[in-house]
């Protein structure tokens, strides 16, 4: 489910089977593009097609936002994620040159416009590692993936075999100058400082880097955890880090829960709209159709 699948045109169109009502959706199209799709068709169509254009842009976007609210569901115990919320507008269509429907001459469709996650933090959880590490306050750790740094929340890390620290990926967790921490097999007792200094009983081994970007919008998600930053990072002043803990998800799932039977029922409710605004039209044409051989 993630962003950045969906196809740049869609149409959306209904069509009877087996004595009832399918709905085809192209996956992932946007719902800029189907209101657009949805405006161009209303035009050429008479005003009675308006209503089931209309429902079928809602349709659209309760589809996103059920996928959306399933991913935080099925997300609820992973250490560091950040729910996900989409953001609906209505995308207004001008009717000119035909006839005005009643109420005016302004169509509005739904629009999806975004999908933006929740920054709060998520409930500290001790363990019994010591190189799991929670933030406290603003910030995120530095791990180095094959694509590049990446920051997260996601403080499970342990030690690879030639003694560096990395997440469960893999990917070495960076300090404060870019660089891995590596610790060697003498340091047994491993402390981890509230400002991110990490000792053992030979001294200082270095410190783990705290990062906040410069414009929090220009992060962008890859995977569940992972965050590419489009903007330049500093040193976050006000993180603290927690050893031998872990930042739980910030899901709440009984709300998430709520929020998918209600975004189902809508579904459900526009798709039992469509089929008596199809059975009206259909009922419409039998009754002003010539009768056959007149």
């Amino acid at each position: 489910m993630g962003v950045g699948r969906k196809s740049a045109a869609h149409s959306a169109a209904y069509v009877r089977a087996d004595g009832g009502m399918r709905f085809a959706f192209p996956p992932y199209a946007t719902g800029t593009a189907l209101a657009e799709a949805s405006a161009t068709q209303a035009k050429q169509e008479p005003p009675m097609d308006l209503a089931s254009t209309v429902a079928l842009s809602r349709m659209d976007a309760d589809l996103r936002a059920m996928d959306v609210t399933a991913d935080n569901v099925a997300n609820a115990s992973t250490p560091g994620y950040k729910a996900q919320n989409v953001l609906f507008t209505d995308w207004l269509s001008r009717q000119n040159g035909v006839d005005a429907p009643r109420g005016g001459r302004t169509v509005a469709f739904a629009q999806d416009r975004a999908t933006w996650r929740d920054t709060a933090p998520g409930a500290l959880r001790h363990t019994a590692n010591p190189l799991d590490l929670g933030l406290s306050g603003e910030g995120y750790f530095t791990v180095n993936t094959p694509r590049g740094p990446r920051l997260t929340r996601d403080g499970r890390f342990g030690l690879l075999p030639n003694g560096t620290i990395a997440d469960a990926a893999g990917d070495p967790l960076l300090d404060t100058i870019g660089q891995p921490i590596r610790l060697s097999p003498a340091d047994t007792t491993i402390t981890v400082a509230g400002d991110g200094t990490i000792s053992s009983e030979n001294g200082q081994l270095g410190r783990v880097g705290v990062v906040q970007p410069d414009d929090p919008r220009k992060l962008t998600a890859e995977g569940d955890t992972l965050l590419r930053a489009d903007a330049a990072t500093a040193q976050a002043a006000q993180a603290r880090v927690v050893q031998g803990a872990v930042e739980d998800s910030n899901v709440q799932p009984v709300t998430q829960i709520t929020r998918m039977l209600d975004e189902y029922r809508r579904f459900q409710y526009l798709g039992q709209f469509l089929q008596a605004e199809s059975d009206r039209q259909n009922n419409a044409i039998e009754k002003l159709q010539p009768p056959q051989g007149s």
